[in-house]
């Protein structure tokens, strides 16, 4: 039975923020039950974008250095990596205020680049992974909550899209954009290749509206955590009375039997009711996934996709 543990938080504050973070965890048994002394952990945020700094686009800076304290003080070494839409890691973590965290923990920020790795899934056996995601001994996935203009919601199962080296995001965009069940499933199976082994959804205050950059912060005051990434979606789409069949990602791993029903998941804090959210903005409108680019850019992107990466590929299977 998957567990997920939800519980009130309103504040970043450091002091208030430490106890929510540790609250939350404590059913799942604590930091400790996830970093051994020496483990290589990365921390994974929603590092979007840096154009908009106040309007909750990113994985605030304060709840990355709160994890990060638990970590070095449980004995391991956290660093922390994305590969943004637009721009840089380091220069999104910049615009969005890291850098004294960063400088005061001497946390360490990487670029992720790609490394091929199988999935379980025969019609994605060719993702393309961040080696630092697939190579870390502990992934610790941080993401936002927030609406989105192509998939209706973005929450712990696509935050892992970032795991996805940046012109690969684009190519998936082309490849599967042009239907949101096959787009929904690709979101899923990186999910799953990357398997983190836990999962703090930044809900204290949210993006709604026309997400995931262009709409306006939301006070939720929940945070929530779970092993099992699946399962928190499922719990945080019922906080928000979203209907999975909306979201791409959760109408996936509902059809690939990957998302438990809400009655087999345990709460041992709140129960969604009990944070239920019942004014959350979707997007006005939904746009299309592959950005609805015209035939010859398409062609073109295929084109370099193949002969850059999946030919490559072959040549190393072969």
């Amino acid at each position: 039975m998957p567990t997920v543990s939800l519980i009130r938080a309103t504040s970043y504050e450091t002091d208030r923020l430490r106890e929510s973070v540790e609250a939350v965890l404590a059913p799942l048994g604590g930091i400790g039950t996830f970093v051994k002394p020496g483990d290589r952990v990365l921390l994974k945020p929603n590092l979007l974008t840096g154009a908009r700094p106040t309007k909750e686009c990113v994985t605030r800076p304060e709840l990355v250095r709160c994890v990060a304290e638990l970590v070095i003080a449980a004995g391991g070494k956290p660093f922390f990596g994305d590969s943004p839409a637009f721009g840089s890691a380091m220069g999104v973590a910049k615009s969005n205020g890291y850098l004294p965290m960063m400088a005061e923990l001497d946390l360490p920020v990487v670029e992720f680049h790609g490394k091929r790795y199988e999935t379980a899934s025969e019609n994605f056996n060719h993702l393309l992974l961040s080696k630092e995601a697939i190579e870390a001994d502990v992934v610790i996935n941080l993401p936002k909550v927030k609406s989105h203009v192509q998939l209706t919601m973005t929450l712990g199962v696509k935050n892992l899209f970032g795991c996805v080296p940046g012109k690969m995001k684009a190519w998936w965009h082309m490849e599967a954009g042009k239907s949101a069940e096959r787009f929904g499933e690709m979101l899923v199976e990186t999910a799953r290749a990357i398997s983190p082994n836990l999962t703090i959804i930044d809900g204290i205050i949210g993006h709604e509206g026309n997400g995931p950059s262009g709409g306006e912060p939301k006070l939720l005051g929940v945070l929530g955590a779970s092993t099992d990434v699946f399962a928190l979606d499922v719990a945080m789409l019922e906080v928000l009375n979203v209907d999975a069949h909306l979201v791409p990602t959760a109408a996936a791993a509902q059809r690939l039997g990957l998302a438990p029903s809400l009655e087999s998941i345990e709460f041992p804090l709140l129960r969604p009711v009990d944070v239920s959210c019942t004014d959350w903005k979707l997007p006005e409108a939904l746009v299309p996934i592959d950005f609805a680019l015209p035939r010859v850019i398409k062609s073109t992107f295929r084109h370099l996709y193949i002969r850059l990466i999946k030919e490559p590929m072959a040549a190393y299977r072969n």
